[in-house]
């Protein structure tokens, strides 16, 4: 029996084992569960997505949330619907407000550095993100373990070189912190990327009413 032959036959077998092991899995739909600070209040987000599509659901006290979006930002909308108090109301953006909100957030410049970690099972690697606006900088875990539809990244670092594990996010003047649990292929509820017909359609300064504030 030839021992260098068997050698070399197991070192390409476990080649093909970490090459396997290690090869980037790619989602077209899914779902991102992830966790963030609201008001003081650890939360937990899901955010189901498909290439053309985005929602994002918490609960916040006895409401449940929805925010949609699509994939090129040009159409958002806010969802409440709160069965205690027969609420069901669902602020559409018009365009214009649409393009004051992404004008709202950071731009950034990106710089990969040599750092990296396992975060929630992700091999992930530390960016700083650089905002052109007001110099800020903020440091942003990504991976490479997984690739997702542009819709499944927030607009301000899709071209951050991977997919964001651990982040800031940014909305309305406000940040928080981010920290991907897991993704998975678990397919959307039927509805979940439409406004059903018992939702109430408002502006966004009708949604602000209610909250008390604008």
């Amino acid at each position: 029996m030839n021992i260098k032959f068997l050698s070399a036959a197991l070192g390409i077998a476990l080649s093909a084992v970490a090459l396997s092991a290690s090869a980037q899995k790619t989602y077209t739909a899914g779902v991102i569960t992830y966790t963030t600070n609201m008001r003081g209040q650890d939360v937990q987000i899901k955010e189901y997505f498909r290439a053309d599509s985005n929602a994002v659901t918490f609960s916040a006290g006895p409401a449940t949330i929805k925010l949609l979006s699509d994939a090129g930002h040009k159409s958002f909308a806010v969802l409440v619907d709160v069965p205690v108090a027969s609420i069901k109301k669902a602020a559409i953006y018009t365009p214009d407000e649409v393009d004051q909100v992404m004008s709202s957030l950071p731009s950034f410049t990106f710089a990969p550095g040599t750092e990296t970690k396992t975060i929630s099972g992700f091999n992930c690697k530390k960016v700083v993100a650089t905002d052109t606006k007001d110099k800020k900088t903020y440091d942003v875990w990504v991976t490479n373990d997984i690739t997702v539809p542009e819709s499944a990244v927030q607009p301000y670092y899709k071209t951050i070189g991977g997919f964001p594990v651990q982040y800031t996010t940014f909305q309305q003047g406000q940040s928080a912190q981010v920290t991907v649990s897991s993704v998975t292929d678990e397919k959307a509820p039927a509805g979940t990327f439409g406004i059903a017909p018992d939702f109430d359609k408002i502006s966004k300064d009708d949604l602000a009413a209610m909250s008390g504030g604008r």
